[in-house]
């Protein structure tokens, strides 16, 4: 009977021990860009070091934020870990970040802003800087004269509103002479960004310039361009592609500021780590944008931002 009662307690340890899995949500804006994908590999990384899985669950659509409320909701009941998380919206997503923080779950945000203090933590690339740093580039490239227009990506994210101010404040600022003729949105849809751009184009035939605020805007700002030959008119784009670097060294685009996704999965996931070890967790972090230019592609510290290796996190012994 003592053997039994043993054996029996030795089983449920041990299926007590395969429940106890630590998993932590990570939930960006979208999956498909290369951008998260290299996010989820800093997340993997932190992940790895801290002893716990990840999670990984985002919407389809980058602008969806009734959808990501569900997934940020479903992982609240669950009581996972802890939820990193780039919210889609700055208002919208405020209510399910309180209610875990509430239910005891916390959250680090990352990429983009939330109107809430209840985070541990929040990660970026200091977006006003970005926008800033592109004004100053398209300023110069243009003489300091002309019109210019912003590509924008949707009314309500924090993140590229930000750069939007950023832009046309230094550009006003800074350059004077300079005209900025109109703010369109893309809606991370390429086509729409595409519209948006030949509508400002054909509206401004004598345009200068061209700021893209996201991967989207600027995929649809540069196809826009080809399509009319527009190489007089100079785009600086935001965040990196493959097909974007290819339009970089083929000089349809001028420019591209570049943020650090990896870091910034990274640092929001190994916070989620040092908060459960009751570690202190600096509140805010900036992790870092640098313009590429075609004279500064090839060196070795550009290509390791804009490829790095995440195949070793995502796809281990492939």
């Amino acid at each position: 009977m003592r053997r039994i009662l043993i054996t029996t307690a030795l089983l449920l340890s041990i299926g007590c021990h395969r429940q106890a899995k630590v998993t932590v949500g990570v939930v960006p804006k979208g999956a498909n860009h290369i951008f998260w994908q290299t996010v989820h590999a800093g997340a993997i990384k932190a992940a790895q070091e801290y002893g716990f899985e990840v999670e990984w669950n985002a919407p389809t659509l980058e602008i969806d934020s009734s959808r990501q409320i569900d997934i940020v909701e479903s992982m609240v009941n669950r009581r996972l870990a802890g939820i990193v998380l780039a919210p889609v919206d700055k208002k919208a997503l405020v209510a399910v970040v309180e209610r875990a923080a509430k239910a005891g779950v916390p959250v680090a945000i990352f990429d983009s802003g939330i109107d809430t203090v209840q985070r541990i933590t929040y990660v970026a690339t200091n977006n006003e800087e970005g926008g800033r740093m592109a004004a100053r580039r398209l300023g110069e490239v243009i003489g300091g004269k002309g019109k210019v227009a912003v590509i924008g990506f949707m009314p309500g994210s924090a993140s590229t509103m930000e750069r939007e101010h950023g832009f046309q404040d230094e550009m006003r600022s800074k350059f004077p002479n300079v005209n900025i003729v109109g703010l369109q949105f893309g809606m991370a849809d390429r086509a729409k960004a595409m519209a948006a751009t030949e509508n400002v184009l054909t509206a401004h035939p004598d345009l200068a310039g061209l700021f893209a605020d996201n991967e989207s805007s600027s995929a649809g700002a540069v196809q826009a361009l080809k399509s009319r030959n527009a190489r007089k008119v100079k785009l600086v784009a935001f965040d990196a592609s493959d097909q974007l670097v290819a339009d970089l060294k083929a000089q349809w685009i001028d420019s591209i500021v570049v943020q650090n996704p990896f870091r910034m999965g990274y640092e929001s996931t190994k916070a989620i780590g040092l908060h459960r070890k009751g570690q202190p967790v600096t509140k805010v972090i900036d992790s870092g944008a640098t313009l590429v230019t075609p004279d500064s592609l090839e060196k070795p510290e550009m290509k390791a931002l804009l490829f790095p290796n995440i195949e070793q996190y995502l796809r281990p012994g492939h």
